[in-house]
């Protein structure tokens, strides 16, 4: 009667402060990431320490080219992260069925964050802030809600489908 608490259900409380801790470490990998120490000329040289070490060869207005949309698929990709982040940890990551307000809470909170972000690049020596960066970090954090929404939907209708699979041919 007296048994003790399985190890998984003593873990389960921990669950809304790892989601929220683990949101908390994005938003700073996201506000490192503004820093001078991850401008232009390091992403410029990361890059071409890549395509050296493939062997790759390209034109300098293809190199442009290419370092301009990679550094802008990572603000969408980090936005859609960190939207993501948020809205497991609005629940503990217990919950991932659609709510419309969770999921326009975690989109403003996102959005704001942006703001803030480029705010913060006024700052810093060697960086700039641009609004067309906060709206491309907002349709990355669009994305992610698009992606929470398609989960939800998805995975309802998966579960209920291998039930169904799993029942007898006398329950069909």
């Amino acid at each position: 009667m007296n048994q003790p608490p399985l190890p998984s259900s003593r873990l389960q409380g921990w669950s809304p402060i790892v989601w929220w801790l683990t949101t908390l470490a994005w938003a700073g990998t996201i506000y490192a990431f503004s820093t001078g120490t991850y401008g232009g000329s390091f992403t410029g040289w990361l890059l071409q320490e890549v395509l050296e070490f493939f062997h790759i060869v390209v034109s300098p207005a293809t190199f442009r080219f290419v370092h301009h949309i990679l550094r802008k698929l990572a603000h969408l990709s980090e936005y859609a992260i960190f939207y993501m982040l948020l809205y497991g940890s609005f629940s503990g990551g217990q919950d991932f069925s659609w709510r419309g307000r969770k999921a326009l809470a975690a989109l403003a909170i996102a959005a704001i964050y942006s703001l803030s972000d480029e705010f913060h690049q006024l700052f810093v020596p060697g960086r700039g802030s641009s609004i067309v960066d906060c709206g491309i970090d907002s349709a990355g954090a669009t994305a992610g809600m698009l992606l929470v929404y398609v989960r939800a939907r998805l995975v309802p209708a998966k579960a209920s489908n291998m039930t169904a699979a799993k029942a007898s041919p006398a329950e069909k």
